[in-house]
């Protein structure tokens, strides 16, 4: 890998930090599409601070929306965000045994 691949990578990983956005993803992997409203108020978050959040997982390109008419619904970008959550768990779980 090159060395600005390591960087991107790096700035990638760290979106998952954020114990907020990752609850947002972990949802949404289990019930997309949603709309923000939806998200905020299953996770008993503020519709703002979600918004700020799926701004920022849109610019890593982690979740993808679809405008109908005045709403917009939210999904994971792809499989691969799915895998990542799942093995991301699953090897947490493992650490805790």
């Amino acid at each position: 890998m090159t060395d600005e691949e390591i960087k991107d990578l790096s700035e990638f990983y760290k979106v998952f930090s954020d114990p907020t956005r990752l609850r947002i993803l972990f949802f949404l992997d289990k019930n997309s599409p949603c709309n923000v409203n939806s998200i905020a108020s299953s996770l008993s978050l503020s519709s703002n601070a979600v918004s700020q959040h799926l701004k920022i997982l849109r610019l890593k390109r982690l979740v993808k929306y679809n405008k109908e008419g005045q709403n917009i619904f939210y999904r994971l970008s792809d499989d691969h965000i799915h895998q990542l959550l799942s093995l991301g768990l699953e090897h947490y779980r493992e650490l805790d045994v």
